[in-house]
């Protein structure tokens, strides 16, 4: 009797279907956020008035809803104020916030006044940078001076410059003094007078009008006859108050949400109150320093950021706009994101372009990715499409992440039959991938402050570089090819896409510092080894070499002058803006690894060639090596932790890097069972290892890596939001790992030769398989079909397609490698000598 029950098989390429829909879920949350939601508040400055929390309980960050504030420093606010006054006019809570205000323009200036006798009094501070910020003591602002200032005549002459900013503070002390000064209603009448002539004002008194909530106080700490006026249900009905006459509500298409503007040009931070904490305050009613300081940072941010310098890194993104690209940003960004779907286009019949689905084939859809993940990237981090948000360290956090990652990990372990040798395929992979899932939760939680967690992650990247010089240098003992073939291989495989990052993000190609070193250690490992390359058997002179190699590398990046003066030739010539101080601090941090590696692969190929692991003292050797690993790794655990910050560790790393990799490489090699097994989960990420470091920067991080990358708004939904932007970004990283390769080839390959390499997962023109197949039965269009059928291009996206008749690419001429490279570089010096 048949089986009447259906069975569903997921097609294997399901990850990939579930990848693309992601995304198109994500663009879709994004761009519904922002035109239903955001339409109003497009830069977040509201945002960065109504809401958000501390990052931690120790109160050291405050996280608006949605966006990333700066930290002010004194040239930042010097820029913003061109040498205009900033106006505070209040009580005493206002009074706290102007000396820090102004402690934050000038950090000489006092942050109180000098003795109590002052405390009633004006003040007016003049920083080093030229400001001037000036306090008037106004606690009912019924004063003059509050007239004259909101009173805009005065500006319409041009001698008398608007200050930068006005802020106005009042409400306690008409609780406090009720019975003379009419209390609430008192208040109500005069905010509504102030606010009225701001709205009806033909220009606004100063460039940002602030008007102070009214502050909630810790009752609990209240004096008692300040406990008996100032009552919080009093705070709380003259803030509502306060807040619907700035926000009134419009019974219109546009309040269907109940979020509209401002009505009048007046800023109110609500958040204010939202910022105290029962622990900072004394006496219940004035707070500390680090509420304050921070309220003060925040009306600079409210005032400011826009101001701040239109270039990478943009890590600020409350109350600030992304610029324009320029001319020739514009054309590299329009070109790249369209070369996928031109491509494709141009491959169909003239007739057909528009009139059916195009036909995806193997040769588009690494074009297709490239301009795919471009436009994602681009989007999510030259955009308000998704919001992005401080980075928030918690040691519980950090440390359940990296137990489920070694839980994955161990889980996909898988055997082979066989010794697969020493650091293996599956095994570099396999290191790889474990090392960049922890570096990337050390970047996603900002661990870098905590010494105990920099100093191994700094011994990840070093086991990097020792693999660099382990594989390069293998490969040109074993296989003496120091042709030109493999150099550019390499060089465009390594390059390819962070170049393509750094023109259509204008960002710095060596800000995305991995691909540069990993880079330039190549081509140090390749000038080492192609010297004399028919004496590398000898062992003294190989050793010889290798020491001479690496004093000069070590002159050349200890001299600062040298490389400055490199450095400012390519700046002269070529227009590349690049930081010697900071390449130096990178490649200094691991001067000699890359040695060790190659001297590693030549213990290892010597032990081979002299079968030194038949001996019978063999295993007594790696008996002892293990034991001596394990002593080694303790040991710099226990010193790294020792050391009193990452800055003191940082001197010793050079020198002790080699230790903790060395003693790794031993015992995850100890024995045939280790070597023969590797966790396929970590192989997967180490093989877009690359792809995920790049990456990272602009999506999954944001703000260039200073913030993290929310598809999902609201700051409580942290852990789902991690959960499904790892999920994105380590699909498109697979994808554009596997389109980077596939592009290597093709600017690598034979031009007589077909133009595109079949990609891994090829399936015949004629095969169609359907995410799920049912009942067993074969699928439509399968190879027993009587007729083919077309395939879907999400199919191909997923499964890969086999390329067009070879034939049919031939073209009557196509340019070798090095005029394809000549033309490459040509093409970037153009473009860093017209960049605007």
């Amino acid at each position: 009797m048949a089986n009447s029950r259906a069975h569903f098989t997921l097609s294997p390429s399901w990850p990939n279907y579930a990848g693309v829909i992601a995304t198109l879920l994500a663009v879709l949350v994004g761009f519904g956020r922002y035109f239903l939601l955001d339409w109003w508040d497009p830069t977040h400055c509201q945002a960065l008035l109504n809401g958000g929390s501390w990052l931690d309980g120790n109160l050291k960050g405050w996280q608006p809803n949605g966006c990333m504030i700066h930290t002010y420093k004194p040239t930042d606010v010097a820029a913003c104020a061109d040498s205009r006054e900033f106006v505070f006019i209040g009580d005493s809570v206002t009074r706290t916030l102007f000396f820090e205000f102004a402690h934050i323009i000038g950090p000489k200036l006092p942050l109180a006044p000098p003795d109590d006798n002052q405390k009633h009094a004006d003040h007016s501070l003049r920083a080093d940078s030229g400001i001037t910020v000036s306090f008037y003591w106004d606690p009912f602002l019924n004063s003059t001076r509050v007239n004259d200032l909101i009173n805009t005549d005065i500006y319409a002459s041009r001698t008398v410059r608007r200050p930068a900013m006005l802020v106005l503070g009042s409400g306690l002390w008409h609780l406090r003094y009720a019975e003379t000064s009419g209390g609430i209603p008192s208040w109500e009448a005069n905010m509504e007078r102030i606010l009225e002539v701001l709205a009806h004002a033909p220009i606004k008194p100063a460039d940002e009008v602030v008007v102070l909530p009214v502050e909630q106080v810790i009752t609990s700490k209240l004096s008692h006859d300040r406990a008996e006026t100032i009552r919080p249900s009093f705070v709380d009905a003259m803030n509502s108050d306060l807040f619907h006459r700035i926000n009134p509500s419009l019974a219109n298409y546009f309040n269907i949400l109940g979020r509209t503007p401002p009505a009048i040009p007046v800023s109110l931070p609500v958040v204010f109150n939202d910022m105290v904490d029962i622990r900072e305050t004394g006496d219940g009613l004035h707070f500390s320093s680090t509420i304050v300081r921070q309220q003060a940072n925040l009306l600079l941010n409210l005032r400011c950021n826009d101001h701040l310098p239109q270039h990478f890194p943009y890590d600020t993104t409350c109350c600030r706009s992304y610029p324009w690209p320029g001319i020739m940003h514009f054309v590299v960004l329009v070109l790249t994101i369209s070369w996928g779907p031109i491509s494709l286009l141009s491959s169909q019949h003239a007739g057909q372009r528009f009139r059916y689905i195009p036909t995806v084939n193997a040769e588009h859809i690494p074009r297709l990715v490239i301009s795919g993940s471009v436009l994602v990237i681009y989007m999510a981090d030259r955009t308000n499409l998704w919001l992005k948000e401080h980075k928030s360290f918690n040691p519980w956090t950090f440390g359940l992440l990296n137990v489920l990652a070694l839980i994955l990990g161990f889980a996909t372990v898988k055997r082979s039959d066989k010794d697969l040798g020493f650091l293996n395929r599956d095994q570099t992979d396999e290191w790889k991938g474990w090392m960049q899932i922890a570096i990337l939760i050390y970047h996603y939680l900002g661990a870098s402050k905590i010494s105990g967690i920099y100093n191994p992650i700094r011994v990840l990247v070093a086991a990097y570089l020792f693999m660099t010089g382990y594989g390069h240098g293998t490969y040109y003992l074993k296989k003496a090819d120091f042709g030109f073939l493999r150099v550019a291989q390499i060089m465009v495989r390594l390059n390819m896409f962070t170049l393509i990052l750094a023109y259509t993000m204008d960002t710095d190609y060596i800000s995305y510092y991995f691909a540069p070193l990993v880079s330039m250690w190549f081509l140090i490992v390749y000038a080492t080894m192609a010297i004399a390359p028919q004496y590398n058997d000898h062992i003294p002179f190989l050793l010889g070499k290798l020491f001479l190699s690496a004093a000069a590398v070590t002159w050349f990046m200890k001299t600062e002058w040298v490389l400055q003066s490199v450095f400012d030739v390519l700046r002269q010539v070529f227009r590349i803006e690049w930081s010697a101080r900071e390449w130096a601090f990178r490649v200094n941090l691991d001067l000699w690894i890359v040695y060790v590696g190659i001297l590693a692969a030549v213990a290892v190929i010597k032990t081979r060639e002299h079968r030194i692991t038949e001996h019978p003292q063999w295993a007594l050797g790696v008996k002892a090596a293990v034991g001596a690993s394990f002593v080694a790794m303790l040991w710099y655990f226990v010193f790294e932790l020792a050391q009193e910050s990452k800055f003191t560790y940082n001197v010793w790393h050079p020198y002790l890097a080699m230790v903790p990799v060395l003693a790794f490489a031993v015992l995850r090699n100890a024995s045939v069972i280790l070597r023969s097994a590797s966790s396929r989960a970590f192989a997967f990420v180490g093989k877009c290892s690359l792809e995920t470091f790049v990456i990272q920067y602009h999506f999954w991080l944001a703000g260039d890596t200073k913030g993290i990358l929310l598809v999902l708004p609201g700051t409580r939904w942290r852990p789902i939001n991690f959960v499904f932007t790892s999920f994105l970004f380590i699909f498109v990283s697979h994808w554009v790992a596997k389109a980077t390769g596939e592009l290597t080839v093709w600017i690598c390959s034979d031009p007589h030769k077909a133009t595109m390499p079949l990609p891994a997962t090829q399936a015949s023109l004629d095969t169609h398989i359907p995410l799920v197949a049912v009942n067993g039965a074969k699928p439509e269009g399968g190879p027993d079909a009587q007729t083919p059928q077309r395939r879907r291009w999400l199919d191909r996206l997923a499964e890969g397609a086999a390329p067009e008749n070879a034939a049919s690419l031939q073209t009557t001429w196509q340019p070798g490698l090095k005029a394809k490279l000549g033309g490459m570089l040509g093409l970037m010096w153009f473009l860093n000598l017209t960049w605007t």
